[in-house]
């Protein structure tokens, strides 16, 4: 195998798109911490944080790699089409996920690397075989999937306080319709892989349901944001806007004939709601 191919494969098993959102919620976390930012801080963050996701997404392709197979959308993986063995993937995930908890130690503080430390184990060994038996298994998925802010708060206050809680509340339960829209248009897949989404387990109409009933959540939790001192004004209000309209995409799931294209256009209203909240966010720290 050339040198380039296997580099691409090995970066394509961090799931770069998915590193990528997550350093830019690391980024809204040291944004609204209080304090400066030195650079060996910040860049330390940046590093440990991407090898942290980087690592935990390779464990979890190293895990999946006969599954994958299975789902038109992973079965191009480096994994499935045997471009990689799965004894190199497992020991690149393994040092990517070392190498996040030295960079943090080192160049954050402990608290930061004993977090990421713990999503990415509650990641691999605990949501990731779960989800084949039940699907609440999506909402401990969750849990290390809103680690990013927190680890960006936490690698500039060394402490967990309120502003920071809702952070990682916010982005944990953003989670939860975001992957139950995914669930929906990609149900026979998901089939196939055996994985336990609600919509296989309990139904479409009952997933809809629960999509709307967390976006009820999310929206008070995302402007809980400014009482705790996270946000001013500019966010409060853009909260409020962002969180009306992704309310209001989430009830015309419940419209019988809201289907798999409903479902996808509500994932990717999703992807522009969060990144719009943070921006929101970031402008109100500047304002």
């Amino acid at each position: 195998m050339k040198t380039s191919s296997r580099t691409a494969d090995l970066v394509a098993l961090t799931k770069p798109s998915i590193t990528r959102m997550c350093l830019m919620m690391a980024g809204g976390g040291m944004a609204l911490a209080p304090g400066s930012v030195d650079w060996v801080t910040g860049v330390s963050t940046f590093v440990g944080v991407g090898l942290a996701v980087g690592g935990a997404n390779a464990f979890n392709m190293w895990w999946e790699r006969n599954t994958d197979g299975l789902m038109s959308r992973t079965k191009r993986r480096p994994l499935p089409t045997g471009r990689l063995p799965a004894s190199a993937a497992f020991k690149f995930a393994a040092a990517l996920s070392l190498a996040s908890l030295v960079v943090l130690a080192l160049g954050t503080n402990v608290l930061t690397a004993v977090l990421a430390g713990l999503a990415i184990f509650s990641y691999v060994a605990v949501y990731t075989p779960l989800k084949y038996k039940t699907p609440s298994a999506l909402i401990i998925g969750a849990i290390p999937g809103a680690a990013p802010p927190l680890l960006g708060w936490t690698a500039i206050t060394n402490s967990i306080d309120p502003p920071a809680i809702v952070l990682f509340a916010i982005l944990l339960v953003w989670q939860l319709p975001h992957f139950i829209a995914i669930a929906i248009y990609r149900k026979a897949e998901y089939a196939r892989a055996g994985i336990k989404v609600v919509p296989l387990v309990r139904g479409d109409a009952i997933a809809k349901i629960q999509a709307v009933a967390w976006v009820l959540v999310l929206v008070p939790l995302t402007l809980l944001l400014a009482p705790v001192g996270g946000a001013g004004l500019f966010y409060f209000v853009s909260a409020a806007l962002l969180g009306a309209a992704f309310l209001g995409w989430s009830f015309t799931g419940l419209d019988n004939g809201a289907g798999a294209r409903w479902a996808r256009n509500y994932f990717l209203a999703s992807l522009v709601y969060l990144p719009a909240l943070t921006l929101a966010l970031v402008a109100d720290v500047f304002l």
